[in-house]
């Protein structure tokens, strides 16, 4: 169960990492590029927050989580810069890429097409529990 201030300083993280990987995105000439936080989950020590992230189109997803993930210690910092009069330490950043959006999309192309997943579940792949 996430507490109060687990959920305000995830809003805080969420708010601040959405504009820092726009701006990157853009500075990096990646135009047309929509990368968005659908959401920051924060441990109860609020020493590590998972960022999860959309970004579309999907093709370059996993390059660009890599990047992200590369940038972490960066991306770290801005966000320091940002909450410095919000949060007294900023937690550990993890990156995860949010595909819950994708996984929709074949549920919804598949029922409507004469493949039902819910008959058959082998029609989708398993999903890992974040």
């Amino acid at each position: 169960m996430e507490t109060q201030r687990q959920r305000k300083i995830g809003g805080v993280i969420q708010k601040d990492i959405v504009d820092i990987l726009q701006k990157a995105a853009l500075d990096g000439g990646l135009k047309g590029t929509l990368i968005s936080v659908s959401k920051v989950t924060v441990t109860t020590d609020l020493s590590i927050a998972k960022v999860y992230v959309s970004i579309f189109p999907n093709d370059k997803a996993a390059e660009l989580l890599e990047g992200i993930k590369s940038n972490q210690p960066l991306i770290k910092h801005e966000l320091s810069q940002r909450t410095r009069n919000q949060l007294r330490r900023v937690p550990e950043l993890l990156f995860y890429l949010d595909d819950s959006l994708d996984y929709i999309e074949k549920i919804e192309k598949s029922l409507e097409g004469k493949e039902n997943p819910i008959e058959n579940r082998d029609l989708l792949e398993k999903r890992k529990k974040s």
